[in-house]
C-alpha cells in the first residue's frame, strides 16, 4: 500500500517545495499560523499538510505544536527541492497520469495530453522552462562533480560540451584543469543564460552541426531524451565536426540501477527517449561512426561511456 499510495507523498512534498516551506523553517521550528501567513495559505489545511509530511519524516512536530525540519527535510533546501517543485506541476503530473496510454500505444504521453512535445511546450511557456531548468541544474550538481572526478579531462586541449545547458559541467571540469579550453554549445535561448567564465559560448542545433576543433566532445544527459534515429543524428553531427581519433564522452545513467528503470518510464511518457544499456549505446555509436571504448561508472549513478571517432 505504501508503494500504491506513493503519489500522495509526491504531491505533499511538491506542495511543500512550491510553497518554500523548507526555507521558511531554515532558522528553526515555527508555528503553523506564522507559516500560513508567510506562505499565503489556509492555516488549517497547511497544518494537515505538515502533519502528513511529519508522518514521512520530512518535518517534525514539536511538543509545543510548532513544526521544524528533519535531517531528511533539510535536503529540500537543495537540489531535491528544485526537483520536487517540478514533478508535481500540471504539465509533468498529468503526463504521468497517461502512462497507460504510452504502454498501450508506445507513444509519448506528453504529446497526447498537450498536443506538442516537451521542447515546444516549454519554449512557449517561459515559466515552465524556468522551473524545469532549475530542477535540471539542481540535479546536475552532484553528478557534475562525480563526472569531473571520474575521467582525466586534463588530457584534452579543447573540450566541446554539446547540449551543455548553462555550462555547469564544463565550468567544473575547467576549474579542475585550468589549462583546458572549453566550448559550450546549446540552443541560443539556453546559452543566453550561461555565465561565460573561461569558456566560449556557441548557439545552434545539435541536429544540424556542432563546433569543430574539439579534442573531446561531451554529451551529458542528451541522448536519453531521444529515440534511436534522432540520437544517431546528434551523434553524426558530432562525428562530422571531429577528426579521426577524437574522443566522444557520453554521460548517462547506469542502467543496472533501479532508479534508471523508472527514469526510462519518465522518458517514455515525457520527451519520448529511453535509458540504454552499454551495449545499446555501443550500437548507436557504431551507427554514427564511433568505436565504443568502455564504460566508467561514477559515484553519482551515471557512467562515462568513452568512444573514439573512426
Amino acid at each position: 500500500m505504501r508503494l500504491i499510495n506513493g503519489y500522495q507523498v509526491s504531491q505533499a512534498i511538491h506542495v511543500a517545495a512550491a510553497l518554500g516551506i523548507a526555507d521558511e523553517l531554515a532558522d528553526g521550528p515555527r508555528a503553523v499560523g506564522e507559516l500560513a501567513s508567510a506562505t499565503a495559505t489556509h492555516a488549517g489545511a497547511l497544518h494537515r499538510l505538515l502533519r502528513a509530511l511529519a508522518a514521512v519524516e520530512v518535518v517534525r512536530e514539536e511538543d509545543d505544536g510548532t513544526f521544524g525540519l528533519t535531517a531528511l527535510g533539510e535536503a529540500m533546501r537543495g537540489p531535491a527541492g528544485s526537483w520536487a517543485a517540478f514533478i508535481g506541476r500540471p504539465p509533468h503530473w498529468t503526463t504521468w497520469g497517461q502512462l497507460l496510454h504510452s504502454v498501450r500505444t508506445g507513444e509519448t504521453a506528453f504529446r497526447a495530453v498537450h498536443g506538442v512535445d516537451v521542447w515546444e511546450y516549454r519554449a512557449e511557456r517561459p515559466e515552465e522552462a524556468a522551473v524545469f531548468d532549475a530542477a535540471m541544474t539542481g540535479l546536475s550538481r552532484r553528478v557534475n562533480a562525480a563526472v569531473a572526478a571520474a575521467h582525466d579531462f586534463g588530457r584534452y586541449d579543447v573540450i566541446v560540451d554539446v547540449g551543455g545547458g548553462r555550462g555547469a559541467l564544463l565550468a567544473g571540469i575547467l576549474a579542475r584543469h585550468p589549462g583546458v579550453r572549453g566550448v559550450l554549445f546549446d540552443q541560443p535561448a539556453v546559452v543566453a543564460g550561461a555565465e561565460a567564465d573561461g569558456f566560449e559560448i556557441v548557439g545552434g542545433s545539435f541536429f544540424e552541426s556542432v563546433p569543430e576543433g574539439g579534442d573531446a566532445y561531451l554529451l551529458k544527459s542528451v541522448l536519453h531524451d531521444w529515440e534511436d534515429e534522432p540520437a544517431i543524428q546528434i551523434l553524426r553531427a558530432c562525428r562530422r565536426a571531429a577528426r579521426a581519433g577524437t574522443a566522444l564522452l557520453v554521460i548517462e545513467r547506469q542502467f543496472a540501477l533501479p532508479v534508471t528503470k523508472l527514469s526510462d518510464l519518465n522518458m517514455l511518457v515525457g520527451p519520448g527517449g529511453r535509458e540504454r544499456t552499454a551495449e545499446e549505446y555501443a550500437a548507436l555509436l557504431a551507427a554514427a561512426g564511433y568505436e565504443f571504448r568502455g564504460e566508467t561508472p561514477t559515484a553519482a549513478g551515471v557512467s562515462v561511456f568513452d568512444a573514439r571517432a573512426i
